[in-house]
């Protein structure tokens, strides 16, 4: 049975307090994160009347009064999104008139290895509370194969009402990438899947006010793979470089070099790059959805997932070792160096921590007893484990004190060149000193190593040969 949509809902609710209560929502998104923000912001930006349910009071109160906490979304953004209708609430009434809700809620990983599922069932009891006839719920949190049909389907249709007859209920995987300016929300494809053909159909549909293209998968469980499928792709590769860039240093092999080459090949290659570590919510979680469910479910490990965890969780620690070494062969141990971190973010030019490997790197060598500083152009205060870590302003200056500079993220807002040549010691894990866009055919100095003032000054990366 096609459902049709309906006009406005239920009676008046209580006052709000927040903002002022819409009299008509054409979108409601559940949690304003880095998903759910960006998906408001797209809405309203069409026309939509759109609301936005949080359970942070400081997020409700900042929105509110045109200031952003995603990177993604400026200030003006948010001013923008005001004056179209956007409203920022803690109370669950402002549900009450929308016709589409989005829940886009944290899933992190449970005790047990799983998905962590609480944010999602509570926003679905929310949204049964006050669900009316007509009304689409898309889940776009990242979780197991089966949870749309199994866990939010069963929640939606103790209200009464059911699936594919009286409301539409689909899955459509986020796609939102921090920092990416050449792919946002609305060039990027949407994947929806409904649990009905009915339900697809009224998805699609309103996905296709806001994105330029929308792939219909042939129902939840699809969707849901799809999205796990592209994070364990990544997460399997990057453990691939990540293990070669360890066999490649014994071996003196320049690895930057052979994946420059390797990516001249027009087909059947993607490049990846080693990095210390994997970070955000997708890569270094994601893939713990599918091995759950896999061993839940089927009684046996999904091996390659298992191997890639164990590759990419070891690389934090195989940075302090190799910066060790690199302190070792200028006659000074860890234990008291001055080890200066340059970025602590997961990924460049952007704010965001998240299982970022900078953390176990630190507590590593804090473990270590090393002197540790650091400093990002996007971060202002950090900590590890609640002790906060020293910032420096000037990098250069720093790079020259401390005894050894370890390049965590390539921001770029840093001059690698120009750090190379000041920096005491430099240990760039992200190659940025010594890959692809330094890599030309008439440089003179060897791979690894810098040249200034006379002297040669030590310049450490990932599978750069710095062996020979």
């Amino acid at each position: 049975m096609q459902v049709e949509q309906t006009g406005p809902l239920g009676e008046e609710s209580e006052p709000l307090g927040e903002a002022e209560r819409p009299d008509h929502v054409d979108l409601a998104v559940i949690g304003l994160g880095y998903v759910g923000l960006p998906l408001a912001r797209e809405a309203a930006s069409v026309g939509l009347r759109v609301v936005g349910l949080d359970r942070d009071p400081r997020v409700v109160e900042a929105l509110n009064t045109g200031r952003s906490h995603v990177d993604d979304v400026s200030d003006e953004d948010v001013r923008r999104m005001r004056a179209a209708g956007f409203g920022a609430f803690t109370d669950e009434a402002c549900l009450a008139r929308a016709q589409n809700v989005v829940i886009c809620v944290p899933t992190p990983l449970g005790k047990d290895g799983g998905p962590d599922l609480a944010a999602v069932t509570s926003a679905v009891r929310t949204v049964a509370g006050r669900l009316r006839p007509g009304q689409l719920v898309v889940l776009e949190s990242t979780t197991y194969p089966g949870t749309t049909e199994e866990v939010v389907r069963p929640l939606l249709e103790e209200s009464g009402l059911h699936v594919g007859v009286d409301v539409a209920l689909a899955f459509s995987p986020e796609r939102i990438d921090p920092g990416n300016t050449a792919h946002g929300l609305r060039t990027t494809p949407k994947v929806v899947g409904g649990c009905t053909p009915s339900c697809a159909a009224r998805a699609v549909a309103f996905y296709g006010k806001l994105v330029d293209t929308v792939v219909q998968a042939k129902g939840t469980r699809e969707a849901e793979m799809a999205k796990l499928l592209e994070n364990t792709y990544r997460h399997v590769n990057i453990a691939l470089v990540n293990e070669l860039a360890v066999i490649s240093h014994e071996l003196h092999v320049d690895l930057w070099d052979a994946i420059r080459c390797a990516g001249t090949k027009p087909f059947g290659f993607q490049a990846f790059r080693p990095s210390p570590g994997v970070g955000g919510h997708c890569i270094p979680i994601d893939p713990n959805y599918l091995s759950y469910k896999v061993r839940s479910s089927l009684g046996y490990e999904f091996r390659f997932v298992e191997l890639a965890q164990e590759i990419n969780r070891r690389m934090p620690e195989y940075v302090v070792r190799r910066a060790q070494d690199l302190l070792n062969t200028a006659g000074r141990p860890l234990h008291g160096s001055r080890v200066l971190l340059l970025g602590v973010t997961y990924k460049p030019d952007v704010a965001d921590q998240r299982e970022s490997p900078a953390l176990p790197v630190a507590r590593l060598l804090r473990e270590r007893q090393a002197d540790v500083s650091f400093h990002d152009p996007h971060v202002r205060v950090w900590s590890v484990d609640g002790a906060s870590v020293p910032r420096v302003d000037d990098v250069m200056a720093a790079a020259r004190e401390h005894d050894l500079t370890i390049l965590l993220q390539d921001h770029s807002a840093y001059d690698l060149p120009a750090l190379g040549d000041t920096a005491r010691m430099l240990f760039d894990t992200r190659g940025g000193s010594s890959g692809p866009a330094s890599r030309c055919c008439d440089r003179r100095l060897m791979p690894g190593l810098s040249f200034t003032g006379g002297r040669h000054r030590p310049r450490l990366s990932f599978g750069d040969g710095d062996g020979r």
